[in-house]
């Protein structure tokens, strides 16, 4: 019975999670260190790899710097594209994420893996733990808190990893942001 009941909650916990991140599907936006490949049609020159810079631009001849933070891949084809039709008229842009490395998070504190990881895709609180190679024997997994940067200030939420295991409190389980950082104490 016991067992019945802790799967059930488990089944609810992944069918809310994944209700969660349906609803967050947005397309990707650049951020720093993403590296972009940029082509004109039929201009070897005008075909390179450009890493995004900490201030969130690129720089790409002819145009100078574009700033692509937070923006998506076609938006900055298309401005890449009108800025560069007034020296190379009715060439077709190109422009591929080819390495994704700006939306982080962080791990910290008493889980098997500490450390930085890329989000490929928006996830929660659980999955990151998951991730992080699960708690070690010392962990106190009632008391976490998620730190994240908001409008310039420091917000702190709490996590309770074992009242969200039994199935209950599950608004904790949040989408996690760039930059938010897990502490396991």
């Amino acid at each position: 019975m016991r067992a019945r009941i802790l799967a059930m909650s488990l089944l609810l916990c992944l069918c809310w999670t994944a209700q969660a991140l349906a609803e967050a599907k947005t397309a990707y936006t650049i951020g720093p260190e993403d590296v972009l490949a940029i082509s004109v049609w039929k201009d070897e020159a005008l075909t390179r790899e450009v890493v995004v810079r900490p201030d969130g631009k690129i720089s790409f001849p002819l145009i100078g710097d574009i700033n692509v933070q937070g923006r998506s891949v076609e938006d900055v084809r298309a401005e890449i594209q009108g800025r560069i039709g007034e020296f190379v008229p009715g060439s077709p842009v190109s422009v591929m994420a080819i390495q994704i490395k700006s939306p982080k998070i962080y791990i910290v504190g008493k889980v098997g893996r500490p450390g930085m990881y890329i989000m490929f895709e928006r996830m929660t609180v659980m999955q990151a733990l998951a991730l992080a190679g699960g708690f070690t024997p010392f962990s106190s997994t009632g008391d976490i808190l998620i730190l994240r940067l908001a409008e310039g200030k420091q917000q702190t939420m709490t996590f309770d990893y074992d009242a969200v295991a039994k199935g209950k409190h599950l608004e904790q389980n949040i989408l996690l942001n760039k930059g938010d950082t897990i502490v396991v104490p």
